[in-house]
């Protein structure tokens, strides 16, 4: 059996807000394992992307422990935590975030110079990989403004795959793409768990188990159900 990449244990996270204290997330339990692709789903305000900010270290749960690639993340400084997650977890997220000034070259550079785990002179050999990988090499000198909704989304799963992290985070990459793009970036995702790539993705998407491994419910900061995809 595979290995679990993420642990969630007894994990809670509550918010102070004007109205009184407010629970994102209440006594999850979660394990993911190494290579699966997992679709957490529910309606908004379920405690989704706070789940998925968790598992980043964006955000510390109020209480329990959250592990990633064997590393409880709670006992790491913000320090500790931003060199960690530049080595272990790509991020995708809706509105792409592309830097607007930089080539698209240069944004899936970006990672690698923050961290410095590739030596500069193979830093833009390894970003025009990664940019043939998605499918937009042609597109490398080119500002984001100048490619379309689905190119951009591609450059920014290229850049979120820059150190070779383990794990894919992505919140609702798809919410920002009309249907045929939709579906390109779903194909990608899919052939990137192939090779082995661990994703956990926030989506909307009907359809999703149908596209992934394992679908995760989440209602009012629950797990509601937990059921294998058809890709599993």
């Amino acid at each position: 059996m595979a290995k679990n990449l993420v642990q969630l244990r007894d994990v809670m996270k509550a918010y102070e807000a004007a109205a009184g204290k407010f629970t994102a997330l209440d006594h999850i339990n979660l394990d993911v394992a190494q290579g699966e692709f997992v679709a957490i789903v529910g309606k908004s305000g379920s405690g989704k992307t706070t789940l998925l900010n968790l598992l980043a270290g964006i955000d510390r749960p109020t209480k329990g422990e959250v592990l990633v690639s064997e590393t409880n993340l709670g006992s790491l400084t913000e320090s500790e935590l931003a060199e960690w997650r530049g080595q272990h977890v790509g991020l995708v997220f809706q509105f792409f975030q592309l830097l607007p000034t930089l080539t698209v070259v240069e944004n899936v550079q970006l990672p690698m110079d923050f961290t410095k785990s590739i030596p500069a002179a193979q830093r833009r050999l390894r970003a025009l990989k990664l940019l043939d990988q998605v499918g937009i090499k042609d597109q490398a000198d080119k500002l984001p403004a100048m490619l379309s909704g689905g190119q951009q989304q591609r450059a920014a799963i290229a850049r979120a795959l820059a150190n070779d992290p383990p794990l894919l985070l992505c919140d609702e990459p798809t919410g920002n793409l009309d249907s045929a793009n939709r579906t390109a970036v779903f194909k990608l995702f899919a052939e990137l768990n192939a090779e082995g790539r661990t994703i956990v993705m926030v989506t909307h998407e009907r359809d999703a188990s149908s596209l992934t491994s394992r679908q995760v419910t989440l209602v009012d900061g629950h797990v509601s159900s937990d059921v294998k995809g058809a890709m599993a």
